[in-house]
Parts: structure tokens; sequence; C-alpha cells
């Protein structure tokens, strides 16, 4: 996998920083460089006003005590205020804070009176328990007053590794140092951090490849060498035939997400459908083939068409046993299968046997309601698509604001460029055609996933407000037109 994008947990986190030191740098320095940074973006965005700097007694306070150094040499006017006592600092933080000459003050709500801005230096991303007492009561104040807030790391009250809150405020401005958390992108974290800035400490890109971090935030960069091209010698059939078992009476969702596939590149697309429905996928459909299915066996023999790369059912199909079936029948032939919607819920009471049958390459797609329906619910979400994962032997696509993709073995992928406007009936249907049109490409599963996605999200920015699902198919070759140079 591309660092580019890696996501270091608090304790991948740590260790960086302790392999940064064994390097040759200095916890100081570290310290120093990290501080440095969070004045310099707030000296970028204001103009020299009073500030409350709130320190904790750890390397997150040290972080604040170089800040407001910073600040004041700058000529700012600096009111600086720990959490606890003196006593209560060790280390590189207590160095930092003993070049601090000026007052210092005991943490309470009293220290934000006069203040224009305040910096958040209380707790970092490695905050394991509630937030309570002065360090609460002081940034609620702040909120409540509406007192833009700058956090150091990560803002007091939000998990580092899940982005839960456990009493955080919202920040205008999050600077954090070398690589992004989970927490900064998984919400209710992300919705918490304002606007996030990663900034440079020293930390050498060579320790990466020591930690192996194992999540990612979505990007180009993940993926896009193994985005399939269109070669100079293709044909329909080179280029992938993907095949979608429609649904009746709900028609709709199994045409989105056949025009999808067609739109991302898939050579073929066809919809096999219950002969009595024909007549109205026949109608509505030009390029989309549609066969129409009198007897089981007519199923059976475009399993047998060797032709066909990868398969989708759910969307539209219909929830009970001959989705049950028929999904089962798709997994039995071991080649890419999508499992969306309809044929998740289908299995709710025979979760085992859905497990137990996915031997192939397969990819699900559940929302949070279909999730809990098949797998464990408990934890975050991070978590639990990891879970879900590792036991269907799937790469599962958890689906929300903030997406999370995971492979069984153990990667996962974090995605963030997914607008509200998604939030609109049949987008997730086109979501699984994008997917399956990759994978009948020969895409890999998490990649095609994380493509997928990400994909979906640029093209629902690309046409804002007024978004409907079936606008986005439609979108999805000026992306990747964009993003191939093309």
């Amino acid at each position: 996998m591309n660092f580019a994008t890696a996501l270091l947990d608090a304790r991948q986190s740590a260790e960086a920083d302790r392999l940064t030191v064994l390097a040759g740098s200095s916890v100081a320095l570290l310290m120093d460089n990290a501080g440095r940074g969070v004045a310099d973006e707030v000296m970028r965005r204001w103009s020299p006003r009073r500030v409350t700097v709130l320190c904790g007694p750890g390397n997150n306070g040290g972080d604040g005590f170089v800040a407001a150094k910073y600040l004041a040499d700058a000529g700012w006017n600096i009111r600086v205020a720990l959490l606890g006592t003196r006593d209560a600092l060790r280390g590189t933080a207590l160095h930092h804070a003993e070049k601090w000459r000026d007052s210092l003050e005991v943490l309470s709500p009293n220290v934000i009176d006069g203040a224009e801005l305040i910096i958040d230096a209380i707790f970092g991303a490695g905050l394991s328990r509630p937030l309570q007492g002065a360090a609460k009561e002081t940034l609620a104040a702040a909120s409540a007053r509406r007192i833009p807030i700058v956090a150091v790391d990560i803002p007091s009250g939000v998990k580092g590794d899940s982005g839960e809150n456990v009493g955080a405020v919202a920040s205008v401005l999050t600077v954090t140092c070398f690589r992004k958390k989970p927490g900064h992108l998984l919400f209710p974290g992300r919705t918490l951090c304002g606007e996030l800035v990663v900034t440079d400490i020293g930390t050498p890109l060579e320790v990466l490849a020591q930690i192996a971090p194992d999540t990612f935030e979505n990007d180009p960069a993940v993926w896009l060498f193994a985005l399939p091209r269109v070669q100079q010698c293709a044909s329909k059939y080179t280029r992938g035939h993907a095949l979608i078992s429609g649904g009746y009476p709900m028609t709709g969702a199994a045409r989105m997400a056949a025009h999808a596939a067609a739109r991302v590149g898939a050579g073929l697309t066809t919809i096999a459908v219950p002969e009595i429905a024909l007549p109205i996928y026949a109608t509505a459909l030009t390029s989309i083939m549609v066969k129409p299915l009198a007897a089981p066996a007519d199923f059976d023999a475009l399993l047998d068409d060797p032709r066909v790369t990868a398969f989708l059912i759910g969307p539209g199909a219909g929830e009970g046993a001959a989705t049950r079936a028929r999904t089962l029948a798709l997994l039995a032939t071991q080649r890419p299968t999508l499992i969306d919607a309809d044929a998740i819920t289908s299995f709710k009471e025979e979760q085992a046997t859905l497990m137990h049958a996915i031997s192939g390459p397969c990819v699900m797609t559940p929302h949070e309601g279909e999730f809990k329906r098949i797998f464990d619910p408990s934890g975050d979400k991070l978590m639990r698509t990891r879970r879900a994962a590792a036991r269907s032997a799937a790469v599962i696509v958890l689906k929300g604001s903030d997406t999370v993709i995971a492979a069984p073995d153990g990667r996962a992928i974090i995605n963030a460029n997914a607008p509200p406007t998604l939030a609109t009936a049949g987008s997730g249907d086109v979501l699984s055609g994008i997917v399956l049109g990759l994978l009948a490409q020969g895409m890999e599963p998490f990649l095609a996933a994380a493509a997928a996605v990400w994909l979906h999200g640029a093209a629902a920015n690309e046409f804002g407000p007024g978004l409907l699902a079936e606008d986005l198919p439609y979108l999805l070759p000026g992306v990747l037109r964009r993003l191939l140079g093309v």
C-alpha cells in the first residue's frame, strides 16, 4: 500500500516518535517542532489577539507551552493555564513548561475571560476516558461563548483511534503531526475537528515501513495504479461482463446499478430478470442487455457462461429464500460477487450459511441497518468493519458519510470525500454498480471497493445540490477523464 495516506492510531503515533528519536532526533526537538507548527498555523489565519492556551499534564500540554512561547515571542497577548499543578508535569513537557517565564494559571473557566482565541492542548489522540472536571467545563464555556478553538493533535475528548466523542466541543482548526489519525476522519470526530492540518515535525518517512500501517485515508494514491485502463486492442469481452440479478416489482435499483457498471468501464452489462419484468427493463434500457428468466435453469445457464466476470445481487432483489438460493449459486462460481441490500438481509437468520459459502472474491456493501442483521454491531465503526471482514472472508464496505472499507487480512480504508447530497434514495445501488464494473474488469476486490467509494463521492461533489441517484452514472466519465488524464 502507498503510505502517503496512512493513518496512525495512538500506539503507532507513539512508535513513530520513538523510531524518530532512535534515528537521531530528540523528544524535545519533536515537541518544539509540533508546538511551533501550531503557532505558525494560528498566525497564518489570525492577526495578533488575546489567546488562552489550555495545557494538559502530558505531551499534548508540552506542545501547548511551545505554541504559547512562539506566539508570545511574536507579540501576541498570551495567557497559559495548566490542568493540575506543575508537579504533575514530567519529562519533555516539563522541560518546555519551564521555558514559559510568564504567569501560569490553574485551568478553569475563568481563564478564558477576555480571550478571543483558545488553543486546546489538554489531551491528545490517546485519551481513553471521558473528559470531565475543569477541562470539560472550560471547553464547554469557550464553546458556549463562541470563542474559536484550535485543537492540538485532536480536540480534547475525541478518541484518536475511533472518533468517539467523550466530551469534546467543536474546534475551528485542528493541527496534528506527521499523519492523520482514524478519529480525524470517523464520525463524530470528523465534525469536531474543523479544518484539519498535518504539520511536519521532522519524522522521517522511513519509519512508516517499520510501523507497517494497515489503515489509510481513501485517495487515488491508494488504488490508481490498479484502476482499469482501456487498451488499444480491447473488445467488449476483454473489458469484462457484469451480470446483475434484477428484481421485480422494484426495478429501478438494478437499472441504476447496471448504468453505473457500464459507465465505469464494463464492456458488457446484463440484467437477468423475471420474465414478467422483461417489458419494464427492456423499455428502459438500450445498451444494457436484459435476459428473461422463464425457468430456474435459465439462471444456471447464465452462470455457466465463462464470459461473465463478476456478479451483483441485492438491489431490488426482494428478501427471502429465492434471493438466498440465488446468492449461494453466485458464490459457488467462485467468481467475483457483490452482495448488497436484500441479498444481505435475506441471510439475517442464516448468517453462518452465508459465511461458509464465501470462498472466492466477494464484496458486501451494507448500510448500518443491514450490517447489524448479519454481523456483530458492537464497537466503533473501524473495529466492527474489520471484524466482519475477518469473519466473512469478504471485503466489507460499511456505508455512511465516513464509509469504511475493510479486507479480511485487516487492512482498512476510511473514505472522507462523500458529500451529504449522497444521502438520497438509490445512491447505494449506484455504488454497488461501480464496484461491480471494476470487479468485472479484473480489479482486486479491496482496491475496487475503495476506488468505487471514492469515485461515487467525487461524482456527487461534481454535481452539487439537487443530486438524484440516477445522475451519478453520467458524472463518472468526467471524473475518470480527469483522474486518468485522458
